[in-house]
């Protein structure tokens, strides 16, 4: 590690997690061994071989520049108030909210698709119904459909790897937790220019922040942004072809009391041109309740720490309910005149 005109140069390791998808528990312990060690460090890392086309892929990001590309008018059509409690559709730049601060980007909110007869669906349970797709371009649908089945297997693989490297049968993430996971689906633009006036000077692609579940698996395009809060400072974390990035979110930095822990991270689009991105959140499911896992090493003082480290000075280890009640109580503070209306 080296730095150069005041940044520090660190890379993010890469771990092929083929083995997850067939072999045996007692034959991925060293990609057990490798996940642990990245979780320790700054939990983010690369994977390769997640069984994700590369065609998919050229397809995905084709499909999400035309639909960018439309007038504003035409994408407002999905604006996210027509998704009611759903909040799924279409954000202009500003239009979400990071720590307070409007993001310079713009973006589409996806995620696993249900029928208006689904049980939650007609409870009115919050982030839970049909998508919103646009009309232009046709393909769009199957193509992110596509992606997100295969993206979601690659989530179930990568966290028997995960309970592996905690001491856990590999089974374990998915009998307790992501049987039926929350899985919600972004697809983010981030203009090659930051728009006009004084509220945008000191503004973010993303300001800085955590995500809130379990597991974050992010592709994106060629022109970089990505930053990553290590532990000797902010470091880039640039495409490599044929990985996606992986970061760990806020439950199971909660479950593995501090162990695990989620790692700030933010975006700027410094490239000059337009930057796609697409996470996929791979999260609990929504009415699971979030406790000590059996290997928990609760450590005070890593939390005590993490606490006073944080931007916001929160914790992810003082709420009490389930996965759904913390992700509402975030998501409101990024769409908070949404909430307004659908909450």
């Amino acid at each position: 590690m080296s730095k150069t005109r005041g940044k520090v140069m660190e890379t993010l390791p890469v771990i092929d997690i083929t083995p997850l998808f067939s072999e045996t528990d007692s034959t991925c312990a060293p990609v057990a061994r490798a996940i642990e060690t990245a979780c320790r460090d700054t939990g983010f890392f690369y994977i390769a071989g997640h069984g994700i086309a590369p065609d998919l892929l050229k397809d995905l990001d084709r499909v999400s520049r035309a639909f960018f590309a439309l007038p504003h008018e035409q994408k407002m059509r999905i604006d996210m108030t027509r998704g009611g409690p759903a909040w799924r559709g279409f954000f202009p730049v500003g239009g979400e909210l990071t720590s307070g601060r409007p993001d310079i980007k713009e973006g589409l909110y996806l995620g696993t698709e249900l029928a208006a007869d689904h049980p939650r669906v007609k409870a009115g349970v919050p982030l839970h119904g049909a998508n919103l797709w646009p009309e232009a371009p046709s393909d769009l649908r199957q193509i992110v459909s596509d992606y997100m089945a295969a993206t979601t297997r690659a989530g179930h693989a990568l966290m028997r790897g995960i309970a592996l490297s905690l001491g856990l049968d590999g089974s374990y993430f998915a009998a307790n937790y992501t049987a039926d996971p929350t899985v919600l689906f972004r697809i983010f633009h981030y203009p090659a220019s930051k728009p006009q006036g004084p509220e945008w000077q000191e503004a973010w692609g993303v300001g800085e922040h955590t995500d809130y579940g379990l597991l974050t698996l992010l592709a994106q395009d060629d022109n970089g942004g990505l930053q990553v809060k290590s532990k000797a400072g902010w470091i880039e974390a640039p495409p490599i072809p044929g990985t996606l990035v992986c970061n760990i979110g806020d439950m199971l930095d909660r479950m593995t009391g501090g162990w695990y822990r989620s790692t700030p991270h933010r975006v700027m689009n410094v490239s000059g041109k337009d930057r796609l991105s697409f996470p996929l959140f791979f999260d609990p499911d929504f009415d699971a309740r979030i406790l000590p896992l059996p290997t928990s090493r609760i450590d005070a003082t890593l939390i005590d720490q993490d606490r006073r480290e944080r931007w916001d000075k929160a914790s992810v280890h003082s709420f009490s309910g389930t996965y759904g009640d913390y992700l509402l109580g975030k998501v409101s503070k990024v769409f908070p005149d949404l909430s307004k209306e659908v909450l």
